[in-house]
């Protein structure tokens, strides 16, 4: 892969590190009702939307360790938001979420998504359509650049 010449000076660096770190501070349990903590709602958004998973898959999905995602899974089981369940066609007992981990996400997530709506409202739809092509950008261009040291 060829090498990209740095053109991005550090007042830009200094201000994307701003940015970055205002959207990472924000807290899951900031939205008033909330009823999971962050690694549940993570959890249950990847279990509600793409099925049973095993912790492998899990932790590749959200990119942690595995030993992270058995200690909050074993957290999410106790409070009754996700169960372990045989598979005969796994070696592994995988992981599904309850009844009441998906009415719980389902809860969340809508109050995240009014919070996302009512911020993408006040920039309007050029600025909202912009700011999800810039992200899905950069977001390609941080792949390709971690995956560069990889090599």
């Amino acid at each position: 892969m060829s090498e990209v010449p740095s053109q991005v000076d550090d007042d830009v660096l200094r201000a994307l590190g701003d940015q970055l770190m205002r959207i990472s501070r924000r807290r899951p349990t900031s939205y008033p009702g909330s009823r999971l903590d962050g690694s549940a709602f993570k959890i249950l958004w990847r279990l509600v939307n793409a099925g049973a998973r095993t912790l492998r898959e899990l932790a590749e999905d959200l990119e942690l360790d595995q030993s992270t995602i058995n200690r909050q899974v074993r957290a999410s089981q106790a409070d009754g938001l996700v169960e372990r369940f045989d598979d005969p066609g796994q070696v592994s007992r995988p992981v599904r979420a309850t009844d009441a981990g998906v009415v719980a996400y389902r809860h969340d997530a809508a109050l995240r998504a009014d919070a996302l709506r009512h911020a993408l409202g006040l920039i309007g739809p050029d600025a909202a359509e912009a700011l999800i092509a810039g992200m899905g950008a950069f977001n390609d261009a941080l792949d390709a650049a971690h995956a560069r040291h990889e090599d």
